[in-house]
């Protein structure tokens, strides 16, 4: 598959100054995120839980808002795991730019630079990716417990499709537009999910997990370059064999 080319070509460029910047950049403001919201989440729990509490058979009690406490910090912890990867994505979305400028500029000489998204728009759609990954791995989340034997195929799957839609279209839509770009990715849907699926892989790997929103955004821009041209698309007048 000509994909997994163009992400070790993404792998290899990793050391880029633009890519470090991107990745340590999307992982503190990730990290900061779900410690500020953890942390807003215990003191909120912590005002409405009286400090004492009478309990029949025991009497008063003024050890349940601390044990309420550690319950939460502990489920906020294991629930940071499963939203890690979704923040980080959304975050990397804000810069997704400075990835496939430094692609562009290293892989695709040729090309005039690409026009940037405005702030509001990197916001908007950073968030929505957000909000569709963690609302469709939710209503996912049912089908995994009704179907256990299929849970891995149904993950891969889904964040496959996803991560390929959404990454290809943001990468897409710099040069098309978004309408043009939508069009491209539904003429080359089924290519673009096998390939979402591929990048959905590592998404279980601890640590690992973290680097796929950067290497998909490089990976999406090499295989955005390799596809067929459009008649009259700008930027898109010469292709990489």
């Amino acid at each position: 598959m000509r994909f997994l080319g163009d992400v070790a070509r993404a792998v290899a460029q990793l050391a880029d100054p633009a890519f470090q910047r991107v990745l340590w950049t999307g992982i503190g403001l990730t990290v900061a995120l779900l410690a500020a919201f953890g942390a807003a989440f215990v003191w909120g729990l912590n005002w409405l839980l009286p400090d004492t509490v009478f309990l029949p058979w025991f009497g008063q009690i003024g050890w349940l808002d601390d044990v309420a406490s550690g319950v939460s910090v502990f489920g906020l912890l294991i629930l940071s795991v499963f939203l890690m990867v979704p923040v980080a994505s959304a975050f990397t979305s804000f810069f997704l730019d400075d990835v496939t400028d430094a692609v562009e500029a290293k892989h695709y000489p040729h090309l005039s630079p690409a026009p940037r998204l405005n702030l509001a728009e990197s916001i908007r759609d950073g968030a929505g990716f957000l909000g569709v990954l963690i609302l469709a791995n939710i209503a996912a989340f049912a089908a995994y417990l009704i179907l256990p034997p299929f849970a891995p195929l149904i993950f891969y799957a889904l964040n496959g499709f996803l991560l390929g839609r959404e990454y290809f279209q943001l990468i897409a839509a710099r040069r098309l537009g978004r309408a043009a770009a939508a069009e491209l990715r539904r003429r080359h849907s089924l290519r673009i999910w096998a390939a979402g699926c591929v990048m959905a892989v590592p998404l279980t790997v601890p640590i690992v997990n973290l680097t796929v929103p950067l290497l998909g955004a490089a990976a999406f821009t090499h295989l955005y370059h390799r596809l067929p041209p459009r008649a009259g698309a700008s930027g898109r007048t010469s292709r990489n064999p």
